[in-house]
């Protein structure tokens, strides 16, 4: 097993910090700084793993998923639009310890399967749904970590968040057998993650407001005092 969930279980933070090039927006998020450096200041603020785009939407490519697995200790989530089980496959060989799924992308016996090729590859399935069929449809849901998206993918993620969607689908969540619920997308201030713990979920995936903030440790650390 890719010890994904664990990490996810286990860190100190109930943030995924998450490492891309650009928003939706087309801006560049790292400036002069190094992905890896990113990584590495993650890592340092107790984060137990990451969350690396590679989607051509957001600036990335595999390059950068190798290397920041590379040279961080931390399970990887390579985030993208998989769809394929080459694509599963070339992930494992990069490094990766978690895919994306996006149930919205695949047909229920496409998910299904890739969520079997994945687990036999030692790979966490990190699916993200929106709705209660999505859910209904992911087989093994105990050894995936289901997250729901606030935002559109149709529209590119550039419309706004619904915070409610994921507090509402909590419930079918949980019994659906998910242990590690993630609420992902649209997450700007420190208060909403607390909002989002505080209702269950066991962590939430960050990027944009992270790579954003004048002190990305500092953002993180109000963190560290909320109960898990």
């Amino acid at each position: 097993m890719s010890g994904f969930i664990e990490a996810v279980l286990g860190a100190s933070i109930p943030v995924i910090p998450e490492v891309k090039m650009q928003g939706a927006d087309g801006l560049s998020l790292l400036g002069n700084r190094s992905p890896v450096a990113i990584a590495a200041a993650y890592q340092s603020a107790g984060a137990g793993c990451l969350s690396v785009v590679t989607g051509r939407w957001f600036g990335g490519d595999l390059r950068l998923l190798a290397d920041i697995t590379a040279r961080c200790e931390l399970p990887v989530l390579q985030k993208d639009f998989l769809t394929r089980e080459s694509q599963l496959i070339h992930a494992k060989e990069v490094g990766a310890a978690a895919v994306l799924l996006t149930a919205a992308l695949l047909p229920g016996r496409v998910l299904a399967s890739l969520v079997d090729k994945a687990l036999l590859l030692g790979l966490t399935p990190f699916v993200e749904v929106v709705s209660e069929a999505e859910i209904a449809a992911v087989p093994h849901a105990a050894e995936c970590v289901l997250a729901v998206n606030n935002k559109d993918i149709r529209l590119r993620e550039r419309g706004p968040a619904d915070l409610g969607r994921s507090e509402r689908l909590l419930p079918v969540l949980r019994a659906a057998g998910c242990r590690a619920p993630v609420s992902a997308s649209g997450i700007e201030r420190p208060e909403q993650v607390r909002r989002l713990v505080d209702a269950g979920y066991t962590a939430v995936l960050v990027g944009t407001a992270l790579l954003r903030a004048p002190n990305a440790a500092a953002w993180l650390s109000y963190r560290a005092g909320v109960p898990r």
